[in-house]
């Protein structure tokens, strides 16, 4: 009897934690579906793994890049498809001051001088919870949630936040992003980190795509990419993408040393927390076009510019621009900036975020 206890009291302590963000719940990969459009995502980081539509001949195709199963996810600290958080982009020096207090955290970027994507046990490396999964009907969709403690890779107070990837016809995707501060202010600012290719994952480099963003302005950065505080004109420069542009035209005339873009885009309206539109992304050989719309503050453009030699889908072999990232999001580092937007999430704020990509086929 006193055996049977003994081994009661191992099980309890095993799986008591397993409501918030245990590394023992099951991790998998869920589909949604809506005609000859589907995405498939895991809770492994509420990361998007595919996203299939046609092209201009009817022909499918996946759309973001990544990998083929579960494992090769868990093993690469990559953020392909994932949510990062819980705050997004770099914090000069990991630090931050806030209502008196300076909180140090993890500072897993450039050798140790700042933090980027929330450390090194940031949202995108974890395990959500399914909360409800819908994988076809008139409104398939699929909820995760993710319990983040207080002190979590240096950050104040517990957050518990939710994703949800949901399809709307025609070719619709919306992502919601939702966090609630449950006991004390800390900030949050989450980002959905696809990397798209819409002539297919598998189809080399979005060079040749044409790209517009409706910015006026960006957020110029130093040597690590950490904002420099100015918020400076678009005009007359390569950053410039307030009409259509193929990327690969304007990025010769970026200036040397840059291997690509990697910058914070203040969209056009940015103090309005109304839905606004983001960025256009057209493929004329697939004839697939992307619009993207949200109501976050900026956009961080990111060209692929690192990627090498990565093993993906299909043992196809990512390079540089292979994929490009347009992630909306509050402004990096806006905790040492007073003048960009604020992040701080309270108990009676909540952060909401929202995403809609539309896709539609040109046949032209």
């Amino acid at each position: 009897m006193f055996k049977f206890f003994l081994f009661f009291c191992f099980i309890i302590l095993a799986h008591g934690n397993l409501g918030h963000g245990s590394s023992e719940r099951k991790v998998g990969i869920y589909e949604l579906k809506k005609g000859d459009f589907s995405i498939k995502v895991t809770n492994f980081g509420a990361r998007i793994v595919s996203v299939n539509l046609p092209d201009k001949n009817g022909k499918l195709a996946d759309v973001v890049l990544g990998y083929d199963t579960v494992n090769e996810y868990m093993n690469n600290s990559g953020n392909f498809g994932a949510i990062v958080g819980r705050v997004a982009n770099r914090i000069a020096g990991a630090q931050f001051t806030l209502d008196g207090t300076l909180y140090k955290l993890d500072a897993n970027g450039g050798n140790g001088t700042y933090t980027v994507h929330g450390g090194r046990k940031g949202f995108s490396q974890v395990i959500w919870k399914v909360k409800k999964h819908e994988k076809s009907g008139p409104s398939p969709y699929i909820t995760l949630s993710y319990y983040s403690a207080d002190g979590e890779e240096g950050f104040p107070g517990a957050v518990l936040s939710y994703i949800t990837y949901a399809l709307s016809e025609p070719y619709k995707l919306s992502v919601t992003m939702k966090s609630k501060a449950l006991n004390k202010a800390t900030p949050v600012n989450l980002a959905q980190h696809s990397f798209w290719n819409l002539g297919g994952h598998d189809s080399g480099d979005i060079l040749s795509d044409e790209l517009q963003i409706s910015a006026s302005r960006i957020t110029p950065v130093d040597k690590n990419l950490i904002p420099t505080g100015e918020i400076v004109s678009v005009k007359r420069t390569p950053y410039d993408f307030l009409s259509p542009h193929v990327i690969k035209t304007q990025m010769k005339e970026l200036p040397n040393g840059s291997k690509g873009y990697d910058i914070n885009y203040v969209l056009n309206g940015y103090e309005s927390k109304k839905m606004k539109p983001v960025a256009v992304v057209y493929n004329k050989k697939s004839g697939r076009e992307m619009k993207l719309s949200s109501n976050a503050p900026g956009v961080q453009l990111y060209t692929g510019n690192n990627l090498k030699n990565v093993k993906g889908k299909g043992g196809y072999i990512y390079q540089a621009y292979a994929g490009l990232c347009l992630e909306t999001q509050g402004f990096p580092d806006s905790v040492n900036h007073p003048n960009f937007p604020s992040q701080i999430v309270t108990p009676g704020k909540p952060y909401e975020h929202y995403m809609l990509y539309t896709f539609t086929i040109n046949k032209d």
